[in-house]
């Protein structure tokens, strides 16, 4: 799923492996959590180091999941190559430049 500034996903005993993009630091960040709203709120307030260079994090994708594992699973092989990141921001590039230019 794409885009949005606030998830509002959020469903009991789902995990989600999140994309969220700061126009301020030109920048991605590629994580997985169980609750959407709330870890985004946290990445603003800059309670993830990786993310404290900016408060201005949207979400531009999502990914549900029942089982955290594959979750889990999912981030890392998003993290680990770079290839499954260019074929994801390929495939979201228009959210990406909605949240640049500050439309939805």
């Amino acid at each position: 799923m794409c885009w949005g500034e606030s998830a509002a996903v959020t469903t009991p005993h789902m995990h989600y492996v999140y994309v969220i993009y700061s126009p301020t630091a030109d920048d991605f960040y590629y994580g997985e959590t169980a609750d959407i709203n709330r870890r985004l709120k946290e990445h603003n307030q800059h309670n993830n180091t990786a993310t404290a260079q900016a408060a201005d994090w949207q979400l531009g994708y999502y990914e549900a999941y029942k089982s955290k594992k594959d979750a889990k699973d999912r981030e890392r092989k998003i993290k680990q190559h770079g290839s499954t990141k260019g074929h994801l921001r390929n495939r979201i590039a228009r959210s990406i430049n909605n949240i640049k230019q500050g439309s939805s």
